[in-house]
């Protein structure tokens, strides 16, 4: 029996319209979508929610995901604390697609308040659709949690 993927996603109060388009889009695309909030454009802390998703792609609950604040950062830090996470901040789809195609991120991050509705459904499917590329560059990403003492 075929099983859909499940993306998981979350944003601040910033990133919530975004958020909510890229669910339809996803959705459209035959994925389920697991919405770890925000649930509304009040203000809250992205942190909340961004943990939701890097402990649920490091844990190995689901193999990617999907977090969006106001500029990328503060949700691209708080996933990137988590040992199994490669989260990339991608502004343009090119970027997105070096982010799978060399260091294999597992989270996408977007900067909602800097990129358009229509670049960031470019970045989704770059993210998605571009393999890992392996080779050398398996090496450097088993490099990356690896923490000089």
């Amino acid at each position: 029996m075929f099983m859909k993927e499940i993306i998981p996603i979350a944003s601040d109060h910033a990133g919530f319209e975004l958020k909510e388009t890229v669910k339809k889009y996803l959705a459209d695309k035959g994925f389920e979508v697991k919405d770890y909030g925000t649930y509304s454009a009040d203000s809250c802390d992205y942190p909340d929610f961004a943990h939701q998703v890097g402990h649920a792609i490091d844990s190995g609950l689901y193999a990617r995901g999907i977090v969006i604040c106001g500029s990328g950062n503060g949700v691209q830090m708080t996933v990137n604390k988590y040992p199994g996470v490669r989260c990339a901040l991608c502004w343009t789809p090119e970027i997105a697609h070096l982010g799978r195609q060399h260091n294999d991120c597992n989270i996408l991050s977007m900067p909602a308040r800097f990129i358009p509705e229509e670049t960031a459904l470019q970045i989704v499917d770059e993210y998605l659709n571009t393999p890992f590329e392996g080779g050398r560059h398996q090496r450097r990403v088993e490099k990356i949690s690896q923490c000089i003492k």
